[in-house]
């Protein structure tokens, strides 16, 4: 296996060539530290992350974690796959930070970054929640727009607002706020998506003042006031009214942001390059994409895609093409990958004229054709009527768990399945389940190595469960704080110290724009900007 050291893994993330960065810890492992370019594929998903953040197996690859061996073990899992140039970080984050490298903690870092130096340098307007809460008590003529999705805005919400998810806001703003005195103001639950929202107003040239909320529903409850719960109102769907001039505005930003254009032929021809990775992502609402969309493109909701791009774009310098129906929510989106420093960045004109897909698009997962024992939501109800000895065993997140989980089921961490050991020796009959049933359906070997039970993958997983009738579980101290690592914490999603967190959380993204000055190798702004270097 080729070893590399940190010094020649810093030559990589700036020679312009391909690069994934991947690490191999759990999702809240990697919050706590990691390399600013790494992107996480712990070993629990590997199957399912890897292969939607690798569509080209060739790509050159460098797995890390924190100096414990599971890089090994992601490395070798993916030259059994076919990777083809796959290497290890010696040493690891340790190794990184002993050369006098950077770390970083949190997630999406690349994004909420760049959203720093996008109000750093376009010198983004924002409001303080008091002062907005004034505003919105004197019935002013403004609109309060949440650029978050409809679920999190639906969970907590500013009062008087709307749910307009950030890649939706340039495109349907004419028709939302026809009147230029109309103050806007947009909102997400910290900075990124806020400073983004009404950034992209500001880009797109739209007449009426535009302001973020900042530090958005945190800083609206940090400063003693109440979010509604809720909540569903959202923008009008369809095709807006003020389309030509929605695009007009779009065009014009994308252009000086240096977006290329390319048709469906070009299109085909990316896709046909054994060479190149190439994402291509499709930036409609979900429930647009679900409807109907390009054959094998992902469903990338704009402004979700610019405030978390490496959830969808794994690989450094690959080539990424965005498509939509009518080209402005795709233009907006490139504009800002461009400027956070994505080189081969295309829209599509027409790109979707070839839809024949229905449905979210599934990424290949060789390993769910196994055969597996499935056991339907009957079936599982049966064998606990029985009292026949059945654990049920929950591989979903903890948070999701904590939200509701089968009555008497166990949680657990695919990658750490030894721990529940015990609990499984004495069972008759054990029952895999996670959301969908996906995560469950790749665990049944691991689960069959530790218990001499029958296993089971509940057919549908947990969401079938619910469908049919039955009851959840709710409950937010199960798994406890400190044993959720498979996800990174959200200020609101612990049990305790939440104010605490809450203003250490929004002080780290303040000063993230400071800390990529320290790493040095990162720079975002438009292609030949003087003053483009972060």
């Amino acid at each position: 296996m080729n070893r590399i050291s940190a010094a020649t893994l810093l030559g990589w993330t700036t020679d312009g060539q391909e690069l994934a960065l991947l690490d191999a810890r759990e999702d809240g492992e990697f919050g706590a530290s990691h390399l600013f370019w790494a992107i996480p594929c712990g070993l629990g998903r590997k199957e399912i992350r890897a292969r939607a953040l690798l569509p080209r197996l060739s790509t050159r690859i460098c797995c890390v974690d924190d100096g414990r061996g599971i890089a090994e073990t992601l490395a070798a899992w993916l030259e059994s796959i076919g990777a083809t140039d796959v290497s290890v970080l010696e040493g690891g984050t340790k190794a990184w930070e002993a050369a006098g490298y950077v770390l970083f903690s949190g997630v999406n870092v690349p994004s909420k970054a760049f959203g720093e130096w996008v109000e750093h340098h376009y010198g983004t307007e924002s409001v303080d929640a008091p002062d907005l809460k004034a505003l919105i008590d004197s019935g002013r003529d403004m609109v309060v727009l949440d650029s978050r999705t409809l679920e999190e805005f639906t969970r907590m919400s500013i009062p008087t607002g709307i749910s307009v998810p950030g890649g939706e806001l340039a495109y349907r703003i004419g028709d939302m706020v026809p009147d230029a005195k109309t103050l806007v103001v947009v909102n997400c639950a910290g900075r990124t998506r806020s400073i983004m929202g009404a950034e992209s107003l500001r880009r797109a040239g739209i007449p009426n003042k535009v302001v973020a909320l900042r530090n958005g529903t945190m800083g609206w409850e940090l400063a003693g006031l109440r979010c509604e719960r809720g909540r569903t109102e959202r923008f009008e769907p369809g095709t807006p009214k003020t389309l030509a001039l929605a695009l007009q505005r779009a065009q014009a930003f994308a252009e000086q942001s240096g977006v290329g254009v390319i048709g469906p032929l070009d299109l085909t021809r990316f896709e046909d390059d054994p060479d190149r990775t190439l994402y291509v992502l499709d930036v409609r609402d979900p429930v647009e994409f679900r409807a109907g969309h390009r054959p094998n493109s992902r469903n990338a909701p704009g402004g979700q895609l610019v405030q978390a791009t490496d959830t969808w774009i794994g690989v450094k310098n690959a080539r990424i093409v965005l498509v939509d129906d009518t080209g402005v929510r795709a233009r907006m989106a490139g504009a800002w990958l461009r400027q956070m420093g994505h080189r081969d960045v295309f829209v599509v004109e027409g790109g979707l004229d070839a839809i024949s897909a229905t449905g979210a698009a599934a990424v290949p997962v060789p390993e769910l054709a196994m055969p597996v024992n499935r056991l339907d939501v009957s079936g599982l109800v049966q064998l606990l009527d029985s009292g026949a000895g059945t654990v049920v065993l929950d591989l979903g997140r903890s948070v999701d768990f904590r939200d509701g989980h089968i009555p008497g089921a166990i949680w657990g961490v695919r990658a750490r399945l030894d721990a529940l050991k015990p609990q499984l020796a004495t069972a008759k009959h054990v029952v895999v389940t996670s959301p969908d049933g996906m995560l469950a359906r790749l665990a049944v070997p691991e689960v069959q190595g530790l218990t001499r039970a029958e296993v089971h993958v509940l057919d549908g997983g947990t969401d079938a469960w619910h469908a049919f009738g039955r009851p959840l579980v709710k409950d937010r101290t199960t798994p406890p704080d400190e044993a959720c690592i498979d996800f990174y914490l959200r200020p609101y999603d612990r049990n305790s110290g939440v104010e605490e967190a809450m203003n250490a959380y929004l002080s780290w993204e303040i000063d993230l724009v400071h800390e990529i000055e320290r790493d040095g190798s990162v720079v975002f702004g438009i292609p030949g900007e003087t003053d483009a270097a972060a």
